[in-house]
């Protein structure tokens, strides 16, 4: 199957380092999608918790590799991964997943950050990286949806520092200098909608401070070419194997078996060179 995005759509992505598709998953698949979140004991086994300066935090899920469940079939999706190919440039592979879910009136906020700025430490030599956020509910300004800065991914790769709280974070000044001259758009997004950024692309989040939760599903890719050099908790290059848009229809709602509770992680820590590091306050500019 090709890409799902016109050549308008390309030229958007390359020259603001995102693009946003709408109804990429329709309603049945949407639903299937969140109910799998919820109900996955696999997923509700490994939730951890990442909190801001403030405290307050988001609940995650990770995994390392897609396997059969609807969400697994998801990110080995055609529509999905024809479409990574044609923004990196070639075969990828799936890097990890993640679940990110916002409660409602206590979800935590995300501090400025690119994710190259992890995945270089991870030993990826080039950022021939993706990912895809899809949409499981509504999200809005007010309860904490993605903020990017158009066009940063021209920046290249920004050093990055261990925060206060538990995240690593884009250097402070470099980023308010950015702001000044970049964009700041708000990512709405309805349930089904997608996001595809550059691996380079600044983006964070407010808190939910609202009545509603945000959940949202990440998928993220690297190019086959681009194979880590290091070992790490992302895996090195692993054939993906590609299913047909029918299939998460087609599974209905299917968990993760037994066997791929491997797959699934605790909560990533710093990368090693931050670790001795002293927490920088986020309210420097």
């Amino acid at each position: 199957m090709p890409s799902v995005l016109t050549s308008d759509q390309v030229n958007s992505y390359v020259n603001d380092g995102y693009v946003i598709v709408r109804s990429l998953f329709d309603s049945e698949e949407i639903n299937l999608l969140r109910r799998s979140m919820e109900e996955d004991p696999a997923i509700r086994g490994h939730f951890y918790d990442r909190q801001d300066t403030s405290g307050s935090a988001t609940k995650m899920a990770l995994w390392n590799h897609p396997g059969d469940s609807v969400y697994g079939l998801a990110a080995r999706s055609e529509r999905v991964v024809d479409t990574m190919e044609q923004l990196i440039g070639g075969e990828v592979y799936h890097y990890h997943s993640k679940l990110t879910a916002k409660e409602p009136r206590v979800g935590g906020a995300w501090e400025w950050h690119q994710d190259y700025g992890y995945w270089y430490d991870n030993g990826c030599l080039f950022p021939l990286m993706a990912s895809m956020m899809i949409a499981l509910d509504r999200t809005t300004a007010e309860n904490g949806c993605l903020q990017v800065l158009r066009g940063s991914h021209h920046m290249g790769r920004i050093d990055h520092k261990l925060l206060e709280g538990e995240q690593v974070g884009a250097d402070l000044a470099r980023v308010e200098e950015a702001k000044k001259q970049l964009e700041t758009v708000y990512v709405e997004m309805e349930p089904g909608d997608a996001l595809f950024f550059h691996c380079n692309t600044l983006h964070r989040s407010d808190q939910n401070r609202s009545d509603n939760r945000r959940w949202t599903l990440l998928c993220c890719y690297n190019a086959a070419r681009n194979d880590p050099y290091l070992e790490h908790h992302h895996p090195g290059y692993t054939k993906l194997d590609k299913v047909g848009d029918e299939a998460i229809k087609q599974a209905g709602l299917k968990f993760a078996a037994a066997e791929e509770d491997a797959n699934f992680m605790a909560a990533p820590e710093a990368p090693s060179g931050m670790k001795d590091q002293t927490p920088v306050s986020t309210l420097q500019s």
